[in-house]
């Protein structure tokens, strides 16, 4: 059952990065961590009930996500990389607090907690706007080009939420050095847009025109 498939793959992301999580920590007695993994996957489980009623179709794209479905074997290994650099945002922040470099005060933390979930809403919004935003660079049949929504502000407007909602983990978890894996996540990330920014030009009618439209394919106003 896809809901189930769905809820599973959730259930061992929660166990993995929990693992890396307190296990870099060195104990379970972090609230900051139990309150960004609220969040976190709070939001996530939010969307997953939402595609399950509303578009089974991209929930389906969605829990095909990962390096082994990638059909370019050079995505497989971005993917990869994102992946260990996403466990790092969790990994940093655990060590950060086991021997105490930083001092963020609760403020800042629930900044970033709220990071967290405007970023899991922009990736809602390109959601909900866009049933094609699959895990996997492709073109699917039937795919069009679409202009409304997020995708009037930036190109691709799920990187953003993305990046958001990252940047917002170390510094719900009190570390100013778990941002240090954010910033390498960036390079990363920017490698499978432009990729993935290639084969839309070459494959899919009427991108070339919207890239006029839209200049900005990450963050308003600057790239």
């Amino acid at each position: 059952m896809l809901l189930v498939r769905a809820f599973a793959g959730l259930i061992f992301l929660f166990a993995t990065i929990a693992v890396v999580l307190f296990g870099s920590a060195g104990t379970l007695h972090f609230g900051r961590a139990w309150m960004t993994l609220a969040v976190f996957f709070g939001c996530a489980a939010a969307i997953t009930v939402w595609l399950w009623f509303h578009d089974k179709a991209l929930l389906e794209r969605r829990v095909k996500a990962g390096p082994g479905s990638e059909p370019d074997p050079i995505q497989s290994v971005v993917q990869a990389l994102a992946g260990l650099v996403f466990l790092a945002t969790f990994a940093v922040p655990g060590l950060d607090m086991r021997f105490g470099w930083s001092h963020v005060s609760l403020a800042v933390s629930l900044a970033g907690a709220g990071m967290i979930a405007i970023g899991f809403l922009i990736v809602f919004l390109t959601f909900r706007e866009n049933t094609f935003t699959a895990g996997t660079i492709e073109i699917a049949e039937g795919q069009q080009v679409i202009v409304t929504g997020p995708y009037a502000i930036v190109r691709h407007p799920m990187y953003s939420g993305a990046l958001v909602m990252v940047a917002g983990i170390p510094l719900a978890l009190g570390s100013w050095f778990g941002l240090l894996p954010v910033a390498l996540l960036v390079p990363v990330l920017v490698w499978r847009l432009m990729r993935e920014e290639a084969l839309l030009l070459a494959h899919l009618a009427g991108y070339d025109e919207y890239c006029d439209r839209v200049g900005y394919r990450l963050v308003p106003m600057f790239w």
